[in-house]
């Protein structure tokens, strides 16, 4: 990376992170009038919308810190770096996600059963949903002009985004309630929020875990690298082949290459060695890639090998 390279990287970094922090004081402000707005008026709608905002906040707090930990060089201790904090932290988020939902299902399907203990005020309903549906469109302004090759800022505009559908569910029920008395539109509006939840909560938890255990990542081919590396002049064989991620959007290849005797005799290992880690790094987005260079006499003696 050359040093302009570098100084724009840096500069959109910063300027991720400010957009980051407009953001978070955005939703922070909104949850805590939802919350408030919730115990006032009696709408599950707004307390479910709350609850899916205190998710969001905890996910744009994830981009930030993580943001920031990926300043935070490897050292001998953490040879990785910190980013796996990222994954664990995602973890939570999603166990979260989980119970505002079941809380929140649970709830709504109780006021449905039993409307006579059902009582919400419309109006304070509406306007606490209308500053929320402006603070989110004003979040989503802020973020949208972020840096779109960020897994980060590409999350957090999705968090905010969520929040919007939530408050404008929420806004209907209020409409709803204010023009037909129709109590059960804010229960409805609980469950629809809750339903949109789940899937994102299903989502995170399963890409989660996948890296916990280091699963290939859903968008690698490893079939497609290994031809690509099988292409290389004077390879003759790949084996125990290993792709996994350190956390979102960060993959790591491994593997042993068999290679013709001639590469060592002629003292070429340097020159295959970067043609193989160029061609993953510009065609798989892998920067971090390690090979074991073999002749094809040592991998005939080696136990256990894997595809």
């Amino acid at each position: 990376m050359s040093g302009h390279e570098a100084g724009h990287s840096h500069a959109s970094g910063s300027t991720n992170r400010a957009r980051l922090g407009i953001a978070i004081a955005i939703v922070s402000v909104v949850l805590i009038l939802e919350v408030g707005g919730a115990i006032v008026s009696g709408s599950l709608a707004l307390l479910a919308d709350a609850g899916h905002m205190l998710s969001d906040l905890f996910g744009l707090i994830i981009a930030l810190i993580a943001s920031i930990i990926a300043l935070r060089p490897a050292s001998d201790r953490h040879t990785f770096g910190f980013q796996r904090a990222e994954v664990l932290a995602a973890l939570l988020n999603g166990v979260i996600l989980v119970g505002v939902a079941v809380y929140v299902a649970v709830e709504g399907v109780t006021r449905l059963l039993n409307p006579g203990t059902d009582h919400v005020q419309g109006g304070t309903m509406l306007v606490i949903a209308g500053v929320g549906l402006v603070a989110n469109v004003s979040a989503l302004l802020v973020l949208r002009g972020g840096d779109t090759k960020s897994y980060n800022m590409r999350g957090a505009y999705l968090e905010v985004l969520g929040d919007t559908l939530g408050s404008l569910a929420v806004i209907v029920a209020a409409i709803v309630i204010l023009t037909t008395g129709f109590v059960a539109a804010d229960a409805l509006a609980s469950l629809a929020i809750a339903a949109m939840i789940v899937p994102r909560a299903f989502v995170l938890i399963r890409d989660v875990v996948g890296v916990l255990v280091q699963s290939v990542p859903r968008e690698t081919d490893v079939q497609q690298i290994r031809d690509h590396i099988l292409r290389t002049p004077g390879v003759l064989e790949v084996h125990d082949v290993h792709v996994w991620a350190i956390t979102s959007g960060e993959p790591v290849f491994s593997a042993h290459v068999v290679v013709d005797s001639s590469v060592f005799v002629d003292g070429t290992t340097g020159a295959v060695l970067d043609q193989l880690s160029e061609c993953l790094a510009e065609h798989f987005d892998v920067e971090h890639s390690t090979f074991q260079l073999e002749p094809a006499e040592h991998a005939g003696h080696e136990p256990g090998q894997h595809r």
